[in-house]
Order: structure tokens, then sequence, then C-alpha cells
């Protein structure tokens, strides 16, 4: 099982991920994202869609006409781990 990121792993990954924030009553990260229209919105969603899918770790989102807003935690570790901070990394490469 994938375990908890403790104080200094959380510090030094959100150093790495400019725009994510904590949600500290989730125990996880979020961040949204603006597009140009609602088709690049759905069109990022598909994307990362599919990382999320090879990585078999699903975000909780909610799109609105051109944003998207992601939260990533993991379920089975109780809150913030490695494998939401991976998948954060992955879904910020998609962007230009």
């Amino acid at each position: 099982m994938v375990g908890k990121l403790d104080v200094d792993e959380r510090a030094r990954a959100l150093a790495d991920l400019p725009g994510w924030s904590v949600v500290a009553d989730r125990d996880g990260i979020s961040r949204r994202f603006t597009f140009a229209n609602f088709n690049a919105a759905f069109g990022f969603m598909t994307r990362v869609a599919l990382l999320a899918e090879k990585a078999d770790h699903h975000p909780e989102w909610s799109n609105i006409y051109n944003r998207v807003d992601i939260i990533l935690t993991t379920h089975d570790a109780g809150g913030l781990s490695r494998r939401d901070i991976d998948l954060a990394v992955a879904i910020d490469a998609l962007l230009p």
C-alpha cells in the first residue's frame, strides 16, 4: 500500500509544483486550469483521463465551460501520497 507523505516530503514536492495548493480538509492538492473554451478544457480532461487510467490513480475533478478543477488525494493512503505528486507532474507536462 502507498503511504502518506510526511511533512518534509510534502514541502519538497509542492515546491516543485507551482500552481498546486494544499487542500487541508481533504489532505490533498488542487489546481484550477483555465482554457480558451469548452473544447480545449474537455480535450485536456481526456488527456488527463488517459494518464490517470494508465497510472490507476484517478482525480476528483469538475468542469465548467473553460475551467477544470482537479483535486488529487490517495484514498487508500488516507491523504497525499507520491502517487498524487507523480500524477500532478504528469498533468502539468500536458500544458503548453
